[in-house]
């Protein structure tokens, strides 16, 4: 039996980051096992190719649908996830948002000791590098390259001040120290190319002795003996042969919020009722497994344009080969964006002490993930409720691996949430109506004139609301004594050794923002954990506006 002294199960966000820093030391051997396969498509390369591997199941993509929702007219939710080296951030939008400073200081408000925002702030900006270098609130040397907004589309510029006109104040770095306002995203894009976890932390460390990658490689189980996390038993993809490896000293699940409490299911670690419908033996009760389950909810407005300035023109007909090409050979073009390079963080009522909505601008019409083909030259405004109070929670279908999880997301439980999100659909109609955005905007495509009233805005989130693809909590962290935490403050399951949960399941509430950047930073903190390491010394800046260094 092959040994080792770590075991990262999945290169996502997460895995790839800790797979890194740990062969940062010579003398310990290192295992990375996923399920997907190499990150080697132009799809994944190229950040327009975002708009393919979203909409779609495949190679790259998990492709998992909720099960029917109650508060969405019993639909089934696309989810994408990402597959392969990189995970989710081989396929995502390329947005680098971290999150509101509050957010983490509640995390340190729940006893998480060594989680408020001045003890993560060092490690986001160990992980970045930020183009034309750090400062106070940025990394300038990390892996994770981080460029500004550069496209010259007009209706970035005019979308940031209808937002000032509307009433709304501006900002320039959403992640600096004022998050509030309308203003330009900063992207995980280098040179015309994504720049994923695999990008940044996996390809340059390829050639470390002690390190091995296997794709292909579908956990079934974590082998637990006497309380002991001792090994994982993973089924060749290709030739469906169970094989099982050792760890000498700790299995580590980044499987994300999805899988990772899939996999501590399926090896008998979970809630006993919940093993029980599908004969699955009892391990280690652990009540809070698939819990606590919480995503962003976002809804699409668009307008038609009246100017052929948008991805729809770019791209039309034959234009998409030369798209291509312009990409492949000069890495120019409509190739290397994203397509969202402007947005907002805002309040949807005065009294809140940090936004609670979030915009992002995209120059094109875009409906239920691009699946909804529209024809047309024009722009959208996603619109997200960040901290939705609504709980929905993971389960398995069945004891086989290869069962697509099920996904009971619950969306609009909480009528807060309801509020929130039919509040934003008004503030977004304000700001395309302002002067700004005359030269840019014609017709209402969605939800169009006729919605109006709370009611009717409210019927339409219901058939038209989806994910924004940022589901955390799934095995979240809590103090010792909690019986729904599923890790503590150092990301060690509850009850067990030799086994810690380090990707976005562990989060306990969800950040105000995109949730990549903060997985990557839970498991930069997670390696120094693991390596028995100091940790990073706290930051000493101001974290809120209006307040003294």
């Amino acid at each position: 039996m092959d040994a080792y002294d770590y075991i990262i199960i999945g290169a996502g966000s997460a895995g790839c980051v800790l797979a890194n820093r740990l062969t940062e030391d010579a003398n310990v051997k290192v295992l990375l096992l996923e399920a997907g396969t190499k990150d080697n498509s132009i799809l994944v390369k190229m950040p327009a190719g975002v708009g393919a591997l979203l909409p779609n199941k495949g190679t790259y993509n998990w492709g998992f649908w909720t099960e029917p929702e109650p508060n969405l007219n019993n639909r089934k939710l696309w989810w994408p996830r990402g597959k392969g080296w990189g995970g989710s951030s081989s396929i995502n939008g390329m947005i680098y948002i971290r999150g509101h400073a509050r957010d983490y200081d509640q995390w340190r408000q729940m006893g998480l000791e060594g989680w408020a925002y001045k003890d993560v702030l060092p490690y986001f900006k160990r992980s970045e590098s930020l183009e034309g270098g750090g400062d106070d609130y940025h990394g300038g040397d990390g892996p994770l390259a981080v460029s500004k907004a550069s496209t010259p589309n007009p209706i970035y510029k005019a979308t940031i001040e209808a937002g000032v006109q509307a009433g709304h104040p501006a900002t320039d770095d959403f992640n600096g120290f004022k998050q509030e306002g309308w203003g330009p995203y900063q992207m995980t894009i280098k040179d015309g190319e994504r720049w994923s976890a695999a990008r940044g932390y996996l390809h340059p460390i390829l050639n470390r002795p002690n390190l091995t990658c296997i794709t292909g490689a579908r956990t079934s189980k974590i082998i637990v003996e006497n309380g002991v996390a001792t090994g994982v038993e993973y089924i060749d993809e290709k030739t469906k042969e169970k094989k099982v490896v050792k760890a000498k000293r700790e299995v580590l699940l980044c499987a994300g919020a999805v899988q990772s409490p899939q996999i501590l299911q399926l090896s008998g670690i979970g809630d006993p009722e919940e093993l029980g419908k599908h004969g699955i033996p009892v391990v280690h009760a652990l009540k809070g497994v698939g819990q606590n389950l919480q995503d962003h909810l976002d809804c699409c407005l668009s307008w038609e344009c009246p100017k052929p300035i948008t991805i729809y023109s770019a791209r039309k007909g034959i234009k998409t080969l030369f798209v291509g090409l312009n990409w492949l050979l000069f890495r120019k073009g409509v190739g290397r964006q994203n397509a969202l390079e402007s947005g907002a963080f805002l309040k949807s009522r005065p009294d809140l002490d940090r936004p609670d909505l979030q915009i992002h601008v995209v120059i094109a019409v875009m409906q239920d993930h691009g699946k909804v083909a529209v024809e047309k030259d024009g722009f959208t405004f996603h619109v997200c409720q960040l901290r939705p109070e609504s709980r929905g929670r993971v389960g398995l279908r069945s004891a086989d691996p290869f069962d697509d999880p099920a996904i009971f997301a619950n969306y609009l439980s909480a009528e807060e949430d309801r509020r929130a999100l039919r509040e934003g659909v008004k503030m977004m109609r304000k700001v395309a109506e302002q002067s700004a955005l005359d030269p840019y905007r014609t017709t209402e495509l969605f939800p169009g004139k006729d919605v109006q009233t709370d009611e009717q805005i409210d019927a339409w989130i219901k058939t038209a609301a989806e994910t924004i693809y940022h589901p955390v909590g799934t095995c979240r962290m809590g103090v010792k004594g909690d019986p729904m935490a599923v890790v503590d403050a150092e990301l060690k399951v509850q009850g067990l050794q030799g086994l810690r949960v380090v990707d976005a399941s562990v989060m306990p509430t969800l950040v105000g923002g995109n949730t990549n950047a903060p997985t990557i930073m839970v498991a930069e903190k997670a390696a120094d954990m693991i390596r028995g390491k100091a940790a990073l010394p706290a930051a000493d800046v101001p974290v809120y506006e209006g307040e003294a260094a």
